[in-house]
């Protein structure tokens, strides 16, 4: 059986939005899960009307939510609380994002879903965690990784840049989430109990930056500076380069073996104390693999390079992605109708799974008369929670 039907069979509610939730749940959605989303009438997910967009709905929303099941559904009222409950009762996972305590106030958090499931699974992901001084706080991912310790690590002797993927929000909030839910599936297997994780994306961001951690604990004050550490800078043969046509060669010759093959084709002579080199050398052989990657395209450099073993690659451009031979032989791309042939709904299989064509993200409601069907209302009882809107829909 494909790990794309491993989870067939597990529901889960997902109250989330914009990215770390709906970002977990899809993980779990291409491993076969059914993933019902709860989205509020009217708007939605924020992410739904987050520009750009295709086909009126925001690019990234596609991106992440498909192969799920939308029901519009006001959790502010009491009608609409009690369809949740309902819900939740047969859904093996709940995963919510709102700031700690909000579930609480809205009377479906922990203590009121273990009413209706005794055995139920809560996965609360936040910026700062459920507990602790901070616990009230906004955030966003960039506050996040100023708080872990590593938004200080970028910026060398610069300010640093906001960085172009939100790893807090996807995997601090998102993966980390996916691998305590996996796990507490396994704990509820073992002893019935229920379980109310609570994910911090903070953290999960520190749990990245642990190696570093450690080279703090063991160097102290004679740590290198950021930007100046062995894989920020600090190593000439471990980093990124300019070549003639102004695109990017990512040289990674970490080890003697690989910057030994190195050195011979860049004309440098390379040294196997190298790795251990102070500044002075490393800035004499950083210029040289400057200089001399700055006399050829990126394309012409690969041409050679490309035929040994010494760790060098291209900095590809989003545009050249589906043309690359790896990725075209992995079919690690889901093809569509989009202007690069790419489909809008996730032009990205997630690592351990490809699913097909037909996973797309759902209208706002698309699902919620199919689904508070399946869990035993009938038909007037929907029609007066939708003449009420509590519940609201969009026919697929």
């Amino acid at each position: 059986m494909p790990l794309s039907q491993a989870l067939q069979g597990l529901r889960v509610l997902d109250l989330t939005r914009l990215l770390p939730g709906p970002f977990g749940t899809l993980i779990l959605a291409d491993l076969g899960a059914d993933v019902v989303k709860i989205e509020q009438p009217g708007a939605g997910d924020y992410l739904r009307m987050l520009p750009p967009l295709i086909d009126g709905i925001g690019a990234r929303f596609r991106a992440v939510n498909r192969g799920k099941r939308s029901v519009a559904l006001d959790l502010g009222c009491d009608a609409g609380r009690e369809v949740l409950l309902r819900l939740a009762r047969d859904a093996d996972v709940v995963v919510e994002g709102f700031r700690p305590g909000v579930v609480g106030r809205l009377g479906i958090g922990f203590e009121a879903l273990c009413g209706v499931k005794a055995d139920t699974i809560l996965c609360s992901i936040s910026g700062y965690g459920q507990t602790g001084p901070w616990v009230a706080k906004a955030g966003h991912d960039i506050n996040y990784l100023a708080l872990s310790g590593l938004l200080s690590e970028l910026g060398g002797d610069r300010t640093p840049r906001p960085l172009p993927v939100q790893i807090a929000d996807l995997v601090g909030g998102g993966l980390y989430g996916v691998v305590a839910i996996l796990a507490g599936l396994e704990q509820r297997r073992r002893t019935g109990e229920p379980q109310h994780l609570d994910i911090s994306m903070t953290e999960g961001v520190m749990a990245l930056i642990a190696s570093e951690l450690a080279d703090l604990l063991a160097a102290g004050e004679g740590r290198p500076a950021p930007g100046d550490a062995l894989l920020t800078g600090g190593l000439a043969t471990y980093g990124a380069y300019a070549t003639a046509d102004r695109k990017i060669l990512a040289v990674g010759a970490l080890e003697p073996k690989f910057s030994g093959g190195l050195g011979p084709l860049l004309g440098f002579d390379a040294r196997p104390d190298d790795l251990l080199a102070g500044p002075p050398r490393q800035r004499e052989l950083a210029q040289k693999i400057g200089d001399t990657l700055a006399t050829r395209s990126r394309d012409a450099w690969m041409e050679l390079l490309g035929a040994h073993d010494v760790c060098c690659e291209p900095a590809l451009a989003p545009d050249e992605l589906r043309n690359h031979p790896q990725h075209k032989a992995r079919g690690v791309l889901r093809t569509g109708d989009t202007d690069w042939g790419l489909s809008a709904d996730g032009p990205v299989h997630t690592p351990c799974t490809r699913v097909g064509p037909d996973r797309v993200a759902p209208q706002l409601g698309q699902h919620s008369r199919e689904v508070l069907r399946e869990v035993g209302y009938e038909d007037a009882t929907i029609e007066a929670l939708l003449l009420d809107n509590v519940v609201a829909e969009t026919p697929g």
